[in-house]
């Protein structure tokens, strides 16, 4: 599997290390999070941490001068994020940040564990556990107090989504397809007759929402089976649902987002 990984031209997608180039905030952005005080989604890149105003109908910041390179980020309550990667040009510190912690919305951050150990390209915090992909090994791995981490399955896992109903039920893709764990990730059996899928995320309301590497959207009201939706109509970079239902995503140079069930985009913020 690991062999099919590495030549599957999307895995690369985030695993490129472009810390020399130069350009606008939304080239290569790697998380997408919705902070639930304020509805504001904030928008984790390569040029730092960013927030929507949608009444500006413009990106705000970067929020704090910690101007690094967030491959993985995720919210995990009111002003409290989680995130992973790679410190900015001319900062300190080792070339992969483990896991760092901000309580006051992004302006501070602190490094809580792995800091030069691991790269999560992928984060989620449900149930009280924080998941997080490493990249640089292909762990699974889960954390109950952002300091200890267990490894439960190795080598597969691009991108994955938690069931907000039950902790042990993961989805994740793959180079061979989507994959479902019943069993908190330390083990995953392909789903059969499954489109090839690069970006998943599961809503409080039970509905997952993928992506596939051309942009095309699809959703499951039960992880397994999944009905094609609307399309981006380009290689999405980072995907995510709020509460409400709403579909966030990017491509490169522009965010978008859903009120229908993926089933039409439209460029965000508006104007």
């Amino acid at each position: 599997m690991a062999a099919l990984l590495a030549a599957a031209g999307w895995w690369a997608l985030r695993a490129t290390d472009t810390s020399d180039q130069a350009g606008g905030v939304l080239e290569h952005v790697h998380g997408l999070g919705v902070e639930p005080s304020t509805g504001a989604l904030h928008v984790g890149s390569h040029y730092g941490l960013f927030r929507v105003d949608e009444d500006a109908g413009a990106l705000a910041g970067p929020i704090s001068d910690r101007v690094q390179d967030f491959m993985g980020f995720t919210v995990a309550g009111p002003d409290h994020f989680l995130a992973s990667g790679h410190p900015g040009k001319g900062q300190d510190g080792p070339s992969s940040l483990g896991l760092i912690e901000s309580t006051d919305g992004g302006q501070s951050w602190t490094n809580r564990s792995l800091a030069g150990q691991a790269d999560f390209h992928a984060l989620e915090y449900r149930h009280g556990l924080v998941y997080g992909a490493d990249a640089a090994t292909g762990d699974f791995m889960v954390s109950e107090d952002m300091e200890t981490w267990e490894t439960r399955s190795t080598g597969a896992v691009f991108d994955f989504a938690v069931s907000p109903t039950d902790p042990g039920t993961v989805i994740a893709t793959t180079a061979e397809g989507p994959a479902l764990s019943t069993d908190g990730g330390r083990s995953f059996a392909l789903l059969e007759n499954a489109p090839l899928l690069m970006l998943v995320s599961w809503d409080t309301q039970g509905t997952v929402t993928a992506l596939d590497p051309g942009g095309t959207a699809y959703t499951s009201k039960d992880a397994t089976s999944f009905v094609r939706a609307g399309s981006l109509g380009a290689q999405p970079e980072a995907l995510h649902t709020d509460d409400e239902g709403h579909v966030y995503a990017s491509v490169e140079g522009g965010l978008w987002r859903s009120t229908d069930g993926a089933r039409t985009f439209a460029r965000y913020p508006s104007r």
